[in-house]
């Protein structure tokens, strides 16, 4: 099943998508599929009113999941915004979600970061992803969250955990 995704979405042209909206639907459809290939329930709410795009379901909770893409190149990465959309000022919180999806195109791959590593202090607007050749090796601190799926099998809990033992001591405002 994986085989079959990866040869598909890396024969897409981005210019087949008329809007981000339209690419970002796909980009969500990707996810889905590629999350159920790894044995997750997914749900899809109905309509854009959420602040996330998808929920996973395990062991009777729910993961809420923010999906981005990229296709733009920034040095020896790709740049992954974490913005609503370009006309919203108001950031995500982690009231608002649990986990971020990021997939970039042109590389056929995806990254699963806790929103806990994005959210807390010092908030990140955007992050390089991807690196096609590094430069130096600690820079790239996101790497370890690529094709991260045993993400989707843990709990609200257990990722905002992860973050402080990652982190140190972060501060944490969400409920559980």
């Amino acid at each position: 099943m994986q085989e079959v995704l990866d040869t598909e979405t890396s024969n897409i042209q981005l210019t087949e998508f008329k809007t981000y909206k339209e690419r970002g639907e796909w980009v969500e459809l990707l996810f889905m599929a590629a999350a159920a290939s790894h044995g997750c329930h997914v749900l899809k709410p109905w309509g854009d009113s959420l602040e996330y795009d998808v929920a996973v379901e395990h062991s009777g909770g729910l993961l809420r999941v923010q999906v981005k893409s990229s296709s733009a190149r920034n040095g020896t990465g790709y740049l992954c915004q974490f913005r609503r959309n370009y006309t919203a000022d108001e950031p995500y919180t982690l009231d608002d979600l649990d986990l971020f999806a990021m997939y970039v195109i042109p590389e056929n791959a995806w990254y699963l970061i806790p929103a806990s590593v994005i959210l807390t202090p010092p908030r990140k607007v955007a992050v390089t992803l991807c690196p096609v050749t590094a430069r130096r090796k600690d820079r790239y601190r996101y790497e370890h969250y690529r094709e991260a799926w045993d993400l989707l099998s843990k709990t609200r809990a257990e990722l905002l955990r992860s973050c402080r033992n990652a982190a140190g001591n972060v501060r944490i405002g969400a409920r559980l």
